[in-house]
């Protein structure tokens, strides 16, 4: 029924909508990977580039 609706609704871009769905999956994953990272691996890597 969903797809019979959607073809309905006239010029739907699918390309567009994979890219939006692709877009979000992504940003979503990196968001989630950031606050899964703990407080010593982040003071670590702020740290990489004054170290000698």
């Amino acid at each position: 029924m969903a797809k019979y609706i959607l073809e309905q609704a006239g010029g739907i871009n699918w390309m567009a909508i994979f890219a939006l769905l692709t877009f979000f999956t992504i940003f979503s994953v990196s968001v989630w990977m950031v606050f899964r990272k703990n407080n010593s691996t982040i003071k670590h890597m702020e740290s990489l580039p004054l170290e000698d």
